[in-house]
């Protein structure tokens, strides 16, 4: 199925907003036996070292590669490249291995998970937000 350049950007959106929101919820559930100044400051620590360092880049990557089509249909999963598809999937297996080994305490779980969720959640959202400047620039062009 082949769809319009820029719904790419909105799929994007869905998809990270959608697994953002599930690993928060995660952590969040898992964070009221944990409470305290230092798990909250660690939990900003792990969303800003993810923000800068993965999801910031990934987001103006990805809005730039779509950009960058020369052709105004495209397969519906080009919203990322195979590389990205192989880091969400090494995620998602990590994590619920993680989770179901019980390697990890679950303080770990709380901190870390409600940092990343929050993270990966924003980069969803930024996808929403290029998808919207993008409608918005195309319609003021009309």
């Amino acid at each position: 199925m082949k769809v319009k350049r820029n719904t790419l950007l909105l799929l994007a959106c869905l998809v990270w907003s959608a697994a953002g929101f599930n690993i928060l919820r995660i952590g969040l559930i898992t964070y009221p036996p944990y409470r305290s100044v230092l798990n909250f400051l660690l939990s900003v620590l792990v969303f800003a070292v993810f923000q800068k360092f993965i999801f910031g880049k990934l987001v103006k990557k990805h809005t730039n590669r779509i950009h960058s089509y020369v052709e105004e249909r495209h397969f519906f999963l080009k919203f990322f490249d195979g590389k990205a598809f192989v880091i969400m999937a090494v995620m998602m297996s990590g994590g619920i291995g993680l989770r179901v080994s019980g390697l990890v305490p679950e303080r770990f779980i709380a901190v870390f998970y409600t940092g990343l969720g929050a993270s990966l959640l924003l980069a969803g959202l930024l996808f929403g937000h290029n998808f919207g400047k993008t409608v918005s620039a195309n319609v003021k062009s009309v």
